[in-house]
């Protein structure tokens, strides 16, 4: 077996047994199967604490691996995640959320230690406002942060895991 698939099939052992914070919760979804050879999901999502019902951030994170390679990764593993969480209505509206989404997204990686290239994505702010039957709802407002980045250390896949968990837990 490949080194490249060694460290593939390590990291699905080790993400199955991750120790994340209490008030997040992680499972394994059907991954992509058309991207690359090799793809493992996972979604979580972030209680406001450990009573708490209701979440206050949820993500995807998906690990894709092409032994041979795909030029637009520059490497051989690419991750890629989706991030939505609650916004207080006041910051939606800060011209400057997608530069600290953004920010946010780049200092968890540099955080966990995570060694990347080729990062790229986009920061969404999301405001609903309800009307007719649902006007008793409040108005909310959402980020969403979608990004992916070719992790260029195979044998540190789980840095970049931890990278997008604390991403959800800033966002």
């Amino acid at each position: 077996m490949k080194a490249a698939n060694r460290n593939f099939d390590t990291f699905i052992e080790d993400i199955k047994v991750i120790k994340a914070r209490p008030e997040i919760s992680i499972s394994e979804i059907p991954a992509p199967q058309k991207l690359a050879p090799y793809a493992f999901a996972i979604t979580a999502d972030l209680a406001l604490d450990l009573e708490s019902e209701d979440d206050i951030a949820t993500g995807r994170f998906v690990l894709l691996h092409d032994p041979d390679g795909q030029e637009s990764w520059d490497g051989t593993f690419r991750c890629v995640t989706f991030v939505r969480s609650a916004l207080d209505t006041e910051i939606q509206s800060d011209p400057m959320l997608p530069d600290v989404g953004w920010s946010w997204f780049i200092d968890a990686l540099k955080n966990s230690g995570a060694k990347y290239s080729q990062p790229s994505g986009t920061v969404t702010r999301v405001a609903s406002a309800s009307f007719g039957e649902l006007s008793s709802h409040d108005e909310s407002s959402e980020i969403e942060i979608r990004a992916s980045w070719t992790a260029d250390n195979p044998e540190e896949l789980m840095r970049h895991v931890h990278a997008w968990l604390e991403l959800m837990a800033s966002a």
